[in-house]
């Protein structure tokens, strides 16, 4: 398997560090409003990527972090009129809503900055015995000309870059470009003690320590969004590694969803919010939008290329569905992988690609169901199919979807009985001669997507490609 590396600029090989365990950090939401498609493609893409590492034979420790204490945070209380740490606990249990609609596994483990302070002071504390780090008037900061590889992932250099802009003691830094660890308490702000006094946390140094804390001083893979790399992530590089680390073996970032060439922000209001545009499409349906996407192109989000996606994916699930219906159940473990699928998800996880495999074998499965194959036919393509839709996340018929509510094996019998039912009203109108009315049906049926055929052994019908 080859990943794209961030830090190395290159696809290259990928081995975990320890044989058949992969340990991965990802970062979370800062949990200050609801999350909207934006915000929730790191969760699918991550999830996928986990997926796919678990199909490999690969035991996946996956840790997602919450920040739960930030400036956004803080300046919701008068907003909202509500303390911060409710404020936090409500959109916290938002993003985990959203994460649950579209199908992502959960974490290992999830923690909150607020849970790890004394991780983060111990981390300090070696930062400034080291001489990479110096408190002044109970703040602490990070002295980034100390580290001689700042500004390597981002490709940045520290006499191009504008002050860190993170605090507001610039005047008290050996350089307006070294950013706080810890800030001093300010009146009517949450505060934990410190050997240096009271006060809050950075929010670069919540993730160094929590990463140490779940994953040790080496790991596999850290993962978030493009716009992490700089300050967060350059950030954590350079904590960690100046305090002795080795940190993450790789680097990945998903790319945005964009609106109108933009990166999507709050500012497009609740329109984009997960729970809303899963009113507009199926959660399966925005699953399938976010996924087929390759994770490191952006997304160009509008309602037309959503109904677009969400039509396409509902035309691999009528396979599914139709075939399940003469099949049954079939066996996913002991499923060869598609080879095709595979070389494309090894490489950087092609999804594109993967889906050019999965909709050619789709093709061949309705070829077979038009065909009336025998059954044991037909449950090769199926299991193929619902293998690689698995890996996704969006196999139909996975427990996931059916508890949400939308048992779509249901769905696919009540379609089946209304379409029978229109082809015996046409039926009986041919019979009486009225083929008008006969051919105002058929063609009815056609403007929603069904096609009926005629055959020796009376009609059929199936979904327009």
């Amino acid at each position: 398997m080859r990943l794209y590396d961030t830090a190395t600029r290159a696809v290259r090989e990928f081995t975990p560090l320890i044989d058949g365990k992969v340990s991965m950090y990802v970062c979370g939401a800062t949990v200050q409003s609801a999350p909207h498609v934006g915000h929730i493609r790191s969760g699918v893409a991550f999830d996928v990527l986990a997926r796919w590492l678990r199909n490999n034979g690969n035991e996946v420790t996956l840790v997602r972090n919450v920040t739960d204490i930030d400036d956004k945070i803080l300046g919701k209380e008068s907003v909202e009129n509500r303390p911060w740490w409710a404020v936090a606990a409500h959109y916290e249990r938002e993003f985990q809503n959203a994460y649950s609609i579209l199908g992502c596994i959960p974490p290992t483990v999830e923690p909150r900055a607020t849970g790890h302070i004394t991780q983060m002071i111990e981390l300090m504390q070696t930062l400034i015995e080291r001489g990479h780090a110096y408190e002044a008037d109970g703040d602490v900061y990070f002295e980034v000309r100390s580290f001689a590889d700042y500004g390597k992932l981002s490709g940045q250099k520290i006499d191009d870059l504008l002050p860190a802009g993170d605090s507001e003691g610039e005047s008290r830094k050996k350089d307006p470009r070294d950013f706080a660890l810890w800030k001093s308490v300010k009146p009517g702000e949450p505060s934990w003690p410190t050997p240096w006094g009271n006060g809050r946390p950075g929010w670069h140094i919540e993730c160094s320590a929590m990463a140490k804390a779940y994953l040790g001083d080496a790991f596999d893979i850290h993962g978030g969004g493009l716009d992490l790399v700089f300050p967060h992530h350059e950030n954590e590089v350079a904590q960690s590694k100046a305090a002795g680390q080795n940190f993450a073996n790789f680097w990945l970032h998903n790319a945005w969803v964009t609106t109108a060439g933009e990166k999507m922000s709050k500012s497009l209001g609740n329109s984009l919010v997960v729970t809303e545009v899963a009113k507009r499409v199926r959660p399966i349906e925005l699953r399938w939008y976010l996924a087929s996407a390759h994770y490191r192109s952006n997304l160009e989000f509008s309602d037309s290329s959503l109904q677009e996606s969400a039509v396409a994916f509902q035309r691999i699930e009528n396979f599914v569905m139709r075939a399940h219906s003469i099949v049954g159940e079939v066996d996913l473990k002991s499923t060869p992988m598609c080879a095709d699928f595979e070389i494309a998800m090894n490489e950087d996880l092609n999804v594109p690609a993967a889906l050019a495999a999965l909709h050619e074998v789709v093709g061949e499965g309705n070829t077979l169901l038009a065909n009336k194959a025998k059954a044991t036919e037909i449950k090769g393509a199926l299991a193929s199919v619902r293998k690689m839709l698995d890996i996704l996340g969006v196999d139909p018929l996975a427990e996931t979807w059916n508890q949400s509510g939308k048992n779509t094996e249901n769905l696919e019998t009540a379609l089946d009985y209304f379409v029978q039912q229109a082809i015996a009203v046409r039926t009986a109108a041919r019979e009486n001669k009225s083929f008008e009315a006969a051919d105002a049906i058929r063609d009815s049926l056609r403007d929603v997507g069904i096609a009926l055929e005629d055959t020796p052994d009376g009609v059929r019908w199936n979904l327009e490609k």
